[in-house]
């Protein structure tokens, strides 16, 4: 997966974000712990009952499905393709219409289309 731009962290809790319903019980709820609540592995182990090494085979073992996940089904690249490319329509848009009159309406529902499309 070549999503360099972005730090690895950052990068699970996306795939996590659109991956996460796919894990185990016990993934997830240790991904859930660890990306969205912050917790270190030590305070995961401690609210869940598990050592510290049982948490941290199953968060590794979770960002390895992900990976997996996003390697065949590949939504997270897709959705940054989609952002880069409603990113590139905005700049050309805004660079070549005028922001007054029929232009600008048009400016601004093509605009409006824009962003529901990168939602």
């Amino acid at each position: 997966m070549a999503e360099s731009n972005i730090g690895n962290i950052e990068l699970q809790s996306l795939l996590y974000d659109f991956y996460g319903s796919l894990l185990s019980d016990s993934q997830n709820e240790v991904m859930a712990l660890y990306h969205e609540d912050n917790l270190s592995l030590s305070e995961i182990a401690s609210e869940l009952g598990m050592s510290r090494q049982a948490v941290h085979y199953t968060l590794k073992k979770a960002e390895h499905a992900l990976v997996e996940y996003e390697d065949k089904l590949g939504l997270v690249a897709g959705y940054h393709r989609s952002q880069e490319l409603a990113a590139k329509a905005r700049e050309i848009i805004n660079g070549s219409m005028p922001g007054s009159g029929e232009d600008g309406d048009k400016k601004a529902e093509l605009l409006s289309i824009i962003a529901r499309l990168s939602e």
